[in-house]
């Protein structure tokens, strides 16, 4: 073996560049787009050079390990964030730019997200998608502190029972959503929006629930369609009087 060779071969190398090009950060979100790379890759694309002996996405995985969750990180200080050695005041607010930068993005998303503070606000949402189904799904509209919309989930397909909806998985997806509260919806497809007892069991399973996991439960709305003789194409339990 040559002594140049032997030698890199003895004392190993972590430099990125000396990497397989695949195993690039950059060269991989540029093959196969960022959901590929891992929170470690991503901050090594951010901070784009390591220190002798630690390449940056050693360094990114240290960042992560130190501060537990990229949500504590977007937060640490400039000061907090350089007790990392290869992170600098200058990687250190590139970094912090970063983040700032993807949280004003959030921010605007959040303030384009509609208000769901009635059910009629409600039904316009998701009247469209619910309308044609022709079984019943439980969805869970996660909501901020100002009822804006944070995001849609899928909880169930079928009659509604306290085996198909349990608490765990509405609050699940509430609490990593960090949301402040929710609001239920589920169609029938009948479309007859009148709840059934097991409607109603569910809807105060979830309140009592709620009530525990300080995350309120605004409304359980139920989505149907409008006849001559139904003005309403949907029934609110709150409206109705099941929210005690």
């Amino acid at each position: 073996m040559p002594f140049q060779a032997y030698c890199f071969h003895m004392s190993g190398s972590s430099r990125i560049k000396d990497q397989p090009t695949s195993e690039r950060p950059r060269e991989r979100l540029a093959l196969l787009g960022a959901k590929a790379l891992s929170p470690a890759e991503l901050v090594a694309i951010i901070l784009r050079t390591g220190v002798q002996g630690t390449n940056a996405v050693e360094i990114g995985k240290q960042l992560i390990q130190k501060f537990g969750s990229l949500q504590i990180l977007a937060r640490s200080s400039l000061a907090d964030l350089q007790q990392i050695k290869g992170v600098g005041r200058d990687k250190a607010v590139t970094l912090t730019a970063a983040f700032a930068l993807a949280q004003k993005m959030a921010d605007e998303l959040m303030a384009d997200s509609p208000i769901l503070d009635t059910p009629e606000n409600v039904v316009r949402v998701m009247r469209g998608q619910n309308l044609l189904r022709e079984v019943e799904q439980f969805q869970v509209l996660l909501l901020n502190t100002r009822k804006r919309l944070i995001k849609e989930e899928k909880i169930s397909d079928g009659t509604l029972d306290t085996v198909l909806v349990h608490p765990r998985e509405v609050f699940k997806a509430a609490i990593a959503a960090n949301a402040s509260a929710i609001v239920l919806v589920h169609n029938h497809p009948s479309g007859d929006p009148t709840p059934s007892e097991a409607d109603i069991k569910v809807t105060r399973d979830l309140i009592r629930a709620g009530q525990v996991l300080k995350i309120e439960v605004l409304d359980h709305v139920i989505i149907g369609r409008a006849t001559q003789d139904r003005v309403k194409d949907y029934a609110s339990l709150r409206e109705l009087g099941y929210f005690y």
